[in-house]
């Protein structure tokens, strides 16, 4: 199957947008795209950083890292050394910060597993739809493992109902036997 082809990531020409719902979703998007890259430079340079800013309907918006107390004091004096209680509340903001960055890297690295086995099942599922025999030499050998181990398992449920079905023939004939 050939893949379509597009023009891939295009420049948007600056200018002012008109449409008042495109211009409030950009400055939505433009703004969180601000945050995470203030938030790299942050993290990865070891900087304080301020963004202030007022959007079109008036809403004032605003990203400080690590406190807004420190950047602004930072920033009107820049050779001033911060106070203990500056620092304390600095040192608890930044380590908050890499502590929640750290479970985001785990939750991403969750959901892209979870991602992975869910394309992996609905692989299985076309799979046992389009029929065993011509589908299953397309497999790698990962899917062939998640599928030996599917097998596995609705064989053993197979079994396990077989049982069940069997113990209730047999006492429902013992029952017809004796009359009850």
């Amino acid at each position: 199957m050939e893949r379509k082809k597009t023009k891939g990531r295009q420049k948007i020409p600056m200018k002012k947008i008109e449409n008042k719902d495109s211009m409030f979703a950009a400055f939505t998007k433009r703004r969180e795209g601000l945050y995470k890259k203030s938030s790299e430079l942050a993290t990865e340079c070891n900087v304080d950083i301020g963004i202030m800013m007022i959007s079109a309907t008036g809403k004032p918006h605003s990203f400080f890292h690590p406190t807004f107390d420190a950047v602004i004091s930072r920033f009107q004096n820049p050779d001033m050394q911060l106070g203990e209680s500056t620092n304390l509340e600095v040192n608890a903001a930044r380590n908050e910060v890499n502590r929640l960055k750290t479970r985001l890297e785990e939750l991403d690295v969750r959901e892209d597993i979870a991602i992975a086995k869910k394309n992996s099942y609905e692989q299985m599922e076309e799979t046992r739809q389009k029929g065993w025999c011509e589908s299953t030499e397309q497999l790698n050998a990962d899917e062939v493992f998640i599928f030996e181990t599917w097998l596995n398992e609705t064989s053993s449920n197979l079994h396990h109902r077989l049982n069940q079905l069997e113990i209730e023939a047999s006492s429902s004939m013992r029952h017809e036997s004796f009359g009850v």
